[in-house]
């Protein structure tokens, strides 16, 4: 398009040096006929802008993070006159369209109509335009190019999708313990003394002294734990939708794989994660989790959430302490997560911790334990074979 550009203001000057030195009929016809190419080029564009038509519906609005629907996308020419080097752009970076044509140009008739009926898949969660971005429209001669945004844009809300795992590798450096204190119903090796008078109910072992036929007491509190909880962080850590979206997406796949996994184990678990606010949400089995997926697919992503004083709650309730084992999903490490999370493996909890993250967690890795297992999610892998 340039070297045409450029061919043409060399017509445009010879032309004008042409009426210049010799005048005439023939040299002034020929300046007109250069001048008016252009003008006649950009009357063309405007009235393309104006008249041309497209016609685009998904199945439906409401959508699910990776699973395809029904999209029907039509160009159709209703006007007299002929619209040529016609091309459309889609959005590409939260969605795509299977089996469309590139970039395309059409030439239609008067009358003349392209009908393409494929499939849409959108890539993350959350609400955004999908489909036809702009019009690309060429003139006649290829001069001039214009671009703009498609008026009929659709919009689709688009709900995450839940990941069937079949197995969690995560656990499985301890699988024989958790089958043994979670599955069998047994719980760990502690420390414990003769009941004294005065002693705390709580703290009295009464598994062993059921067997022993005598009460026993715990030498330290909390080790009565109870069942699997997860816990998620729900703070925004950029402004722009491209890095969000990603990694939010990311982030309730793998809680609701987490979730989707336990409960169809009818494995009952709790849940943790702040909504301006510490929010708890238990789930008993398969019964509840439809529940819980419309809870997650509500929750709003801030900026202003505070991580570390959301695990604060959850740890000064008591709540995480007395779980055998804590999920974190989080994206940010740093020292006062594994600090917080290295106190409860050394309580005897069970922890696992997921950096969701494209950046290299090696120095927090490291510093994974017999309790602690702390693996990184990278915002684009399958949860298949990583979680």
């Amino acid at each position: 398009m340039k070297l045409r550009r450029f061919l043409f203001l060399g017509l445009w000057i010879l032309s004008l040096a042409a009426i210049t030195n010799y005048g005439g009929t023939v040299s002034y016809g020929f300046f007109y006929g250069v001048t008016m190419i252009p003008v006649v080029s950009l009357v063309y564009m405007v009235c393309v802008y104006a008249r041309f038509k497209i016609y685009q519906e998904i199945g439906s609005r409401n959508m699910v993070c990776g699973q395809p629907e029904r999209y029907l996308f039509v160009l159709q020419n209703e006007d007299y006159f002929a619209f040529t080097s016609v091309s459309v752009r889609l959005y590409a970076d939260f969605s795509y369209v299977e089996e469309m044509p590139g970039d395309v140009e059409y030439e239609l008739l008067p009358g003349d109509r392209f009908s393409f009926e494929t499939r849409m898949v959108c890539r993350y969660r959350g609400e955004y335009e999908v489909g036809v971005k702009e019009v690309v429209v060429t003139d006649f001669f290829r001069l001039f190019r214009l671009r703009y945004r498609n008026p009929g844009t659709v919009k689709a809300l688009v709900s995450p999708r839940v990941v069937a795992l079949t197995e969690l590798k995560s656990i499985g450096e301890f699988q024989a313990l958790l089958r043994r204190e979670i599955l069998g119903g047994t719980e760990m090796d502690v420390l414990v003394r003769d009941y004294r008078e005065g002693d705390p109910p709580r703290q009295i072992h009464w598994k062993l002294a059921a067997r022993e036929q005598k009460l026993k007491t715990r030498l330290r509190i909390g080790e009565e734990k109870e069942g699997i909880a997860l816990f998620c962080d729900m703070k925004r850590y950029d402004r722009e939708r491209e890095r969000n979206l990603p990694l939010e997406n990311k982030m309730l796949e793998v809680l609701l794989a987490l979730g989707f996994f336990f409960a169809g184990k009818d494995a009952g678990f709790s849940v943790y994660y702040s909504q301006n606010g510490l929010v708890k949400n238990r789930v008993r089995g398969m019964k509840d989790f439809d529940a819980f997926y419309r809870e997650m697919d509500g929750v709003i992503f801030r900026e202003e959430e505070d991580l570390h004083g959301t695990l604060e709650q959850a740890m000064s309730g008591g709540n995480l302490w007395m779980s055998k084992l804590v999920f974190f999903v989080l994206h940010d490490l740093d020292e006062q997560i594994m600090e917080v999370t290295g106190r409860l493996a050394a309580e005897g909890t069970m922890v696992v911790i997921y950096a969701v993250t494209d950046s290299s967690q090696e120095e927090y890795v490291r510093q994974g334990s017999e309790r602690r297992k702390i693996m990184t999610v990278p915002t684009e892998a399958a949860l298949e074979g990583v979680l």
